[in-house]
């Protein structure tokens, strides 16, 4: 229970002048209190709990404010402060602890707890934002490191494509090289070759042809033609009524009679007499069996049985027979008896008729 004992009376100031710091001296029947100055006790936050209740809305409660607003307000009007007033007789009933009166105490805990928690949550957040600066620029940084590393990466890809592209094109230019090289070497071994066999070929007909000179040159030595100072008026296979069979058999050159008719070639004479239509006749047996005739003589200078040498005179050329003029009629027969154009044997003899 408060106790109801007045409290002992306070011994009253003595009277001074009081001075006024603003107003000059004066003299005043009013209790002196002295200058006041400031002094680091004077000025010291009182320590306490003073605490605000928390209000929604976000306005924070501070023991701290409260004080230093005070201080503010005695330095500012020049107050002296409650050590230097004289005491006062107050009556105060005997008062329970606040921290055990229904609900203070809480409050009381919860007020600090909660200053407690307030400070412990605003270096939360403090530390959170700068976790989250250092997370957002680490997050930057490894965004910045994740594309650069991409962008490398694709880079890399690109160069390895355009490398393997360029080996590519590399690889199909040597290729297509090889074969326009291949190709071209193929043509010109093939031209080489068609060149070699042109050259082959032009030098077997140069041999032939001269073989066959050299062989016709042998000929020429060894046949002859059959007469000269001549004019070819018949050939061979000719149709008409002067011949009895309807075709002329044989090749005629005309000549004045007594023109020496030759052997044409060396052999053995079958026969010498008069025939009928050929007047008078010479046949000469080569040594290949071929038979020569020579018709229309006017005389025979040989005898059956005789051997000849090439170009050797075996009568003359006359007009005996079935003739319309002097010539020599001159027949080629192979050894099976057939009858050949006297001109292309001659020919073939190296003889030009």
């Amino acid at each position: 229970m408060a106790s109801n004992r007045p409290a002992p009376e306070a011994p009253r100031a003595t009277e001074v002048p009081f001075e006024s710091p603003y107003f000059g001296d004066e003299t005043s029947a009013e209790p002196t209190f002295g200058e006041w100055n400031p002094t680091a006790d004077t000025v010291r936050p009182v320590r306490g709990k003073h605490r605000v209740v928390k209000q929604r809305g976000g306005i924070a409660r501070s023991s701290t404010v409260l004080g230093v607003g005070v201080i503010a307000a005695v330095g500012a009007g020049g107050i002296a402060t409650a050590q230097d007033k004289p005491p006062v007789s107050i009556s105060l009933p005997d008062l329970p602890d606040a921290e055990s009166l229904p609900g203070v105490g809480s409050l009381i805990s919860d007020d600090s707890n909660g200053e407690s928690d307030d400070q412990n949550t605003t270096a939360a957040a403090a530390m959170g934002l700068a976790a989250d600066q250092s997370a957002g620029s680490t997050a930057v940084a490894d965004q910045g490191g994740a594309g650069e590393a991409l962008r490398a990466r694709i880079l890399q890809q690109a160069e390895q494509q355009q490398a393997e592209a360029d080996a590519d094109a590399k690889a199909a230019a040597e290729k297509l090289a090889a074969e326009k090289a291949a190709a071209a070497a193929e043509k010109q071994q093939s031209e080489a070759e068609a060149k070699a066999a042109e050259e082959k070929r032009k030098a077997e007909e140069a041999a032939k042809a001269k073989a066959e000179a050299e062989r016709l040159a042998k000929l020429a030595a060894s046949y002859s033609l059959p007469t000269s100072s001549y004019t070819i008026t018949s050939t061979y296979g000719e149709s008409g009524s002067m011949w009895s069979s309807g075709q002329h058999t044989g090749l005629d050159f005309a000549a004045p009679t007594g023109t020496p008719a030759k052997a044409v070639h060396s052999g053995t004479v079958k026969s010498a007499a008069w025939s009928g239509s050929y007047g008078y006749r010479v046949v000469l047996e080569l040594e290949d069996g071929t038979e020569i005739w020579y018709a229309h003589l006017s005389s025979m200078t040989v005898g059956a049985g005789q051997k000849v040498g090439t170009g050797e005179t075996i009568g003359r050329v006359g007009a005996t027979g079935n003739v319309t003029g002097p010539h020599l009629h001159l027949e080629v027969h192979t050894a099976g008896g057939s009858g050949i154009d006297p001109a292309a044997w001659l020919r073939d003899k190296g003889l030009t008729v």
